[in-house]
């Protein structure tokens, strides 16, 4: 490879990902926030088309106006800006759905329909316990006064909520989310609204509890091949992402020869140490507690602190030259780690693994772009 570094994203794995992820009766969005979780958001979209996501959903209004200007031209929600984001105008001249979660919402979202000269597609968001955004159960009907007050500037086609253990099979939670959830929608029926599509389901509820699916369904992490949590069952999926890199130094050292910043490892024995050009600032966790990578097929450790831009690992006797492949996370097809072993090793989640990863890694596609 003549990168010191790429992400190769194989965008087949995503589209068979969201092929078996989907419910029969039950629309799917595809969601393509943060750049499609690391993934790159425009091939992503493309490919959740062409697997036959009916929506794509993002988090800020930016996010969904670059997808239409990359041409896409089906229903996209995007859920989350601030009072006086300048992009909502914008958003209701391309036909972006807009969530409203607060009466102040209501009121801009209709301001920026009036000033594209056109009716603002609007989900209304019920906070059922996760306890983020969203109107709280003994406010919502202040937002359905909103809403009927601006009838003219906004359309209602959904009502939604989201999941606060919806990857946890059984939570007691997600019942207690469903019940709130199933309230909201007697309510807004009594003041005679009922859209089209009310969705609850993110990756986790989509795989643990059908009770969650109603309309639409939200597939983020998962259809990316990554667990929305430790015990969900992923069978069929597959990570859409591998992470390789060239080394970019090889040396034998003695014993006692140290690593990296803190010399916080010595090697106990005469070895070789390799060089690995990625670091922190391409997102690789410098917390993680006794994290490998694939050389030669094999697992190495990773030894000393993790630099900004380089780590290093211990290769042992292994007969290994720069420019040979390290495999820092893939689908663990020839051994290697996976993004959730790396989040287990830093404490964290596969989400914030692949997510993380910076701009200075090229991404290359297998598949249709």
């Amino acid at each position: 490879m003549s990168e010191r570094a790429e992400a190769i994203v194989d965008l087949t794995v995503i589209e068979a990902n969201l092929r078996s992820l989907q419910r029969p009766g039950v629309l799917t969005m595809a969601v393509v926030k943060a750049d499609a979780y690391g993934h790159g958001a425009i091939p992503v979209a493309r490919a959740a088309r062409r697997a036959g996501a009916e929506w794509l959903g993002v988090a800020l209004p930016s996010e969904a106006l670059a997808l239409r200007r990359a041409g896409d031209t089906g229903p996209i929600l995007a859920w989350l800006y601030p009072p006086g984001d300048p992009n909502l105008v914008a958003c209701v001249r391309a036909d972006v759905d807009l969530n409203v979660g607060a009466v102040w919402a209501v009121d801009e979202v209709a301001a920026a329909a009036r000033a594209a000269g056109k009716r603002a597609r609007v989900h209304l968001k019920v906070d059922t316990g996760l306890g983020r955004g969203g109107a709280l159960p003994h406010t919502f009907d202040d937002i359905l006064t909103a809403v009927l007050a601006h009838r003219s500037d906004v359309d209602v086609v959904g009502i939604w909520s989201h999941l606060a253990s919806g990857e946890v099979a059984g939570a007691v939670e997600t019942s207690e989310q469903i019940a709130a959830f199933d309230e909201a929608l007697s309510l807004a029926q009594r003041r005679g609204i009922e859209p089209p599509l009310r969705h609850l389901a993110n990756s986790g509820g989509t795989l643990t509890n059908a009770g969650t699916h109603f309309d639409l369904v939200r597939l983020g992490i998962a259809m990316y091949g990554v667990p929305p949590g430790p015990q969900v069952d992923m069978a069929g999926l597959r990570p859409a992402m591998t992470l390789r890199a060239s080394l970019a130094s090889v040396k034998r050292v003695p014993p006692g020869h140290g690593v990296s910043y803190g010399l916080t490892w010595r090697a106990a024995t005469e070895t070789t140490l390799a060089l690995v050009p990625l670091g922190y600032a391409d997102g690789i966790p410098r917390t993680a507690v006794d994290p490998q990578v694939s050389v030669g097929g094999e697992r190495v450790p990773v030894v000393g602190r993790i630099a900004m831009d380089q780590f290093v690992v211990d290769v042992g006797d292994r007969d290994v030259a720069p420019g040979d492949e390290v495999l820092v996370w893939g689908p663990g097809d020839a051994g290697e780690p996976t993004a959730q072993d790396w989040a287990t090793w830093d404490g964290t989640i596969g989400y914030e693994i692949v997510t993380r990863l910076g701009s200075r890694v090229p991404r290359r596609y297998l598949g249709d772009v």
